[in-house]
């Protein structure tokens, strides 16, 4: 075999080579591939092995995964002209690949500046406290935003996380001059609501004890006065029955008017003996007085006769 025929093998061979490399492509899970035939598109095809046209077919990747795009710092101004550091990641996929290669030239890059150009928009809307308050309202915001634009190009925004936002240092030094003193404010008014609440207790504690004592004077009074009446009436009752039985005794011993006399006299002595500066004689004393008189002249009279 010559020179010139081994040649023409060899580019027979590599020709059927590049054929075959051009005809047979394989895709992976997670991609699909575009496929334009003469430069016009044709179809989507799914993974697995894929038969193309050589030389009239031509077939591009495309990720179907979710993406995060986590974009640069930037900066941006609020409502109130504060001036912060941003930075948000973007998590993007492509449901649409026809529309995400021929609606947009590149939809990396096209979702990129989309992300830059709506985090100002947003923020410019909004104060810094609002920005440091309220992240989910921010990332609704912004996936709503974005959405109405990459739906026309076949991607969607499935989530958007605000990762920082920083304000500038003196910012950030009164925010913290703030905080201290919002902290020592409210220990300040947990201080006073404990004395407060310690004093109350307190009198509280006060009341009650003179609740207590008072009941417990009401009650000695109580028990002192229900003892003084019992024992009146256990003395009366005593004194009663100590009048019964002397006067049963009298009754019984049949007593006559000179010996009541007598027992009336003996009582009086009895009044005369004590230490008492006075002496009341009963009316009913006075007329045994003059009987007793009356008796005494009598027994002295006999008495003299019989001498």
């Amino acid at each position: 075999m010559d020179l010139t025929a081994l040649i023409v093998v060899i580019l027979l061979v590599a020709f059927a080579l590049i054929v075959v490399v051009r005809a047979v492509r394989v895709i992976q899970q997670g991609y699909v591939g575009a496929v334009k035939r003469l430069g016009q598109f044709n179809s989507v095809r799914n993974p697995g092995v894929v038969f193309l046209i050589p030389f009239v077919d031509s077939m591009e990747l495309v990720d179907m995964r979710e993406t995060p795009r986590t974009g640069d710092r930037q900066d941006v101004i609020t409502r109130d002209n504060v001036s912060v550091t941003v930075n948000a990641t973007i998590f993007s996929q492509v449901v649409d690949a026809q529309m995400a290669l021929f609606s947009v030239s590149n939809y990396g890059i096209a979702v990129d500046q989309l992300s830059r150009t709506t985090l100002r928009a947003v923020f410019g809307g909004i104060s810094l406290d609002e920005a440091l308050s309220q992240r989910e309202h921010i990332n609704a915001q912004l996936q709503s935003q974005m959405e109405s634009v990459t739906d026309k190009w076949g991607i969607r925004i499935n989530r958007i996380e605000i990762v920082d936002i920083l304000p500038p240092q003196q910012i950030l030094n009164a925010m913290a001059l703030q905080k201290q003193a919002d902290q020592e404010k409210r220990a300040a008014i947990l201080q006073s609501e404990g004395q407060q609440q310690s004093q109350i207790n307190v009198a509280e504690g006060q009341k009650q004890a003179q609740i207590k004592t008072a009941e417990g004077v009401r009650q000695a009074t109580i028990l002192q006065a229900e003892g003084q009446r019992q024992a009146q009436i256990l003395n009366a009752e005593g004194r009663a029955q100590a009048v019964k039985a002397v006067y049963d005794a009298i009754n019984a011993a049949g007593p006559t008017p000179e010996l009541l006399s007598i027992l009336q006299l003996d009582t009086l002595a009895r009044f005369a003996d004590s230490d008492n500066e006075k002496i009341i004689i009963p009316v009913e004393s006075a007329a045994f007085l003059g009987a007793a008189a009356a008796l005494r002249s009598v027994i002295a009279g006999v008495k003299t006769a019989e001498s």
